[in-house]
């Protein structure tokens, strides 16, 4: 399960890009900073656009992930997605990039090999998440969903990165979650291994 994404979009290109899809965006306090980051990890804060209460988005940052029940419980940075309808509490997590863990390919290697997944088509994207009140005051995390053909060889759950048409429909509370949610069809997610790093080819001269 993705718990280490990345965004390195500045917050121009990203506001410009939600006007390009006339999906209205506010900032009610104030232009959040979105400083370029390689790994947000569970419990940092991050940028999100939340369902706003007259239409559209605002844009807020927040943590990510709230405390799980119980004072040994992990934190709420995945959920599940089947079955659920969320209301009005839907965010659009912003990305460019996330990442899955695998045991290693080289035996004497100790870490777990990291994958980065880019969108194919686009610079960066949403992922399908929802915020709620917390005892650590407001806090995000992403929905899931059984693993679609470009995660499935990796894990068998995914985070659930949507289509630029479908924003503005999940930010609607009165659209259907089911209607919205879906995994992306095969090839629309690009996984490069980050480390250990891929070998260097020979040039050919």
């Amino acid at each position: 399960m993705c718990n280490d994404y990345r965004l390195e979009v500045d917050i121009a290109s990203i506001m410009e890009d939600f006007d390009d899809l006339k999906i209205k965006v506010d900032l009610p306090e104030g232009t959040p900073n979105v400083a370029a980051r390689e790994d947000i990890k569970i419990t940092d804060i991050a940028p999100i656009v939340r369902t706003a209460a007259g239409g559209g988005g605002e844009l807020v940052n927040r943590r990510w992930s709230w405390p799980g029940h119980g004072p040994k419980s992990k934190p709420v940075y995945n959920y599940r997605a089947e079955g659920r309808s969320f209301g009005d509490k839907r965010c659009l997590i912003l990305a460019d990039g996330f990442y899955e863990f695998t045991d290693p390919e080289a035996p004497k290697q100790k870490r777990l090999d990291k994958w980065l997944f880019t969108m194919r088509d686009h610079r960066w994207f949403c992922i399908a998440g929802i915020w709620r009140e917390s005892p650590l005051g407001e806090a995000f995390t992403m929905l899931t969903l059984d693993a679609g053909e470009d995660v499935a060889p990796y894990h068998h759950r995914q985070i659930i990165p949507l289509p630029r048409d479908r924003w503005a429909a999940w930010l609607d509370p009165d659209v259907a979650a089911e209607d919205v949610l879906g995994v992306l069809p095969k090839g629309s997610l690009v996984p490069v291994r980050v480390y250990p790093p891929e070998p260097m080819q020979a040039s050919l001269l």
